[in-house]
């Protein structure tokens, strides 16, 4: 009951009113469309396949983050001497030279932002599989930051790379991406399908269902 004595209102949603909701520009579409007349985007009421995919790019994303932890990211070559980095040991030698923001930078960006990723999508996935009365309010909004924190995951590939494209003094010294570039950006791209394959509608569903 409400203030006024009446009992509260249900907000009546798509799937309720007999249509389907389109993933892609949320318009409310007719069961018997195929196809999104707004954007052409094909229709489905839920995707039953979706946690299926988001636990195969998410293990396969974490499959690659080690190696991209353990191997080099970086090798610098001087004066035919070549010394190897790997994340971590970059960022305890930026460091140790005094570039505590760089370094601070990389961290979070190489280790705080991949493992949280992780954390959030395998805590939303087995929340959808194993509901327990979540609300999903608060569910949907780590979604959303998964989502936008994702853009800024590269950023450690991005430095390699441009450090690789400025740093190229023939014999005297140069910057090469090691192994580690390549199986950091194929984590982060496997998380990222991960999280896109994630059907956000069914936390709606199952965490509703169970609630009390």
């Amino acid at each position: 009951m409400d203030g006024t004595g009446h009992g509260a209102l249900h907000a009546l949603t798509a799937r309720e009113a007999g249509l389907i909701g389109c993933r892609t520009c949320t318009r409310a579409c007719a069961p018997e469309d195929a196809l999104c007349p707004r954007c052409g985007a094909p229709l489905a009421s839920r995707d039953v396949t979706s946690l299926q995919r988001v636990w195969a790019w998410w293990l396969a994303g974490v499959l690659f983050f080690v190696p991209a932890n353990v191997w080099p990211m970086l090798i610098t070559s001087t004066v035919g001497r070549a010394q190897e980095a790997t994340i971590i040991g970059g960022v305890i030698e930026l460091w140790h030279y005094g570039a505590y923001v760089v370094a601070i930078i990389v961290f979070v960006a190489s280790i705080l932002i991949p493992v949280g990723k992780f954390i959030a999508i395998a805590y939303l996935a087995l929340a959808v599989q194993f509901p327990r009365g979540h609300r999903p309010g608060p569910l949907l909004h780590l979604f959303e930051f998964v989502e936008f924190i994702g853009r800024w995951s590269m950023i450690d590939v991005f430095v390699v790379a441009i450090l690789a494209a400025l740093v190229q003094f023939s014999l005297l010294a140069s910057i090469n991406p090691g192994l580690a570039a390549i199986c950091f950006a194929a984590s982060v791209i496997f998380t990222m399908l991960s999280a896109l394959s994630f059907d956000s509608r069914r936390l709606w569903d199952r965490i509703d269902a169970a609630a009390p």
